[in-house]
């Protein structure tokens, strides 16, 4: 039986690319969590492995679905050869229940993790290099000085809500919020 594995690093992603795929690999049941690949707890996956049994296959999308490190793979790779069940990774047409097929897997996730690797060391790189410059990493300011100074202006107006304000400089209330959190207090004070 082939056990399907799907995962999401966040809630606002969607796992629909990953499903199809795992149903048209012939699926007949799938586990479907959202968490990162850096954790190490993950009830789904766990649930997979308790339903598994030996000769069963467990499926996943891609690589980088089930784990986030060569170790963590290779661990995972050994407890299911151990149990006599199978990994299947479908975008890179890779199956453990092959010699050939493990030798792919292992080349395969040491190169994934390095690509890891070196986009981390290049973030680091160009943020250090920013910083050396002056510049602070990060998203910028959705406000400037400026932008703040009309927001509060507008505000006294018992007329203009937050939300027109808002609008007006096309951030979402919860951001004026966030840069005026006196704007809250003086709604919250009209409602008494």
């Amino acid at each position: 039986m082939q056990i399907g594995y799907v995962r999401v690093s966040t809630r606002d992603q969607k796992p629909y690319l990953q499903m199809d795929a795992l149903r048209e690999a012939g699926c007949e049941r799938i586990f479907e969590e959202t968490a990162s690949g850096t954790k190490r707890d993950r009830p789904e996956l766990v649930a997979a492995y308790d339903y598994m049994r030996s000769g069963d296959t467990l499926v996943v999308w891609k690589l980088d679905r089930l784990a986030r490190s060569t170790r963590q793979l290779l661990e995972t790779v050994e407890a299911l050869e151990q149990r006599g069940i199978g990994l299947k990774i479908l975008t890179q047409n890779m199956d453990t229940t092959s010699a050939g097929g493990r030798l792919i897997f292992t080349v395969f996730s040491a190169i994934a993790e390095f690509e890891r690797e070196i986009i981390c060391e290049r973030t680091r790189a160009g943020l250090d290099a920013a910083r050396f410059r002056g510049r602070k990493g990060g998203r910028p300011r959705a406000l400037s000085e400026k932008d703040l100074k009309q927001a509060r202006a507008l505000l006294t107006d018992p007329e203009i809500t937050v939300e027109d304000v808002a609008r007006r400089h096309g951030v979402g209330p919860s951001t004026l919020y966030r840069y005026l959190p006196a704007a809250r207090q003086s709604v919250q004070g009209d409602g008494n």
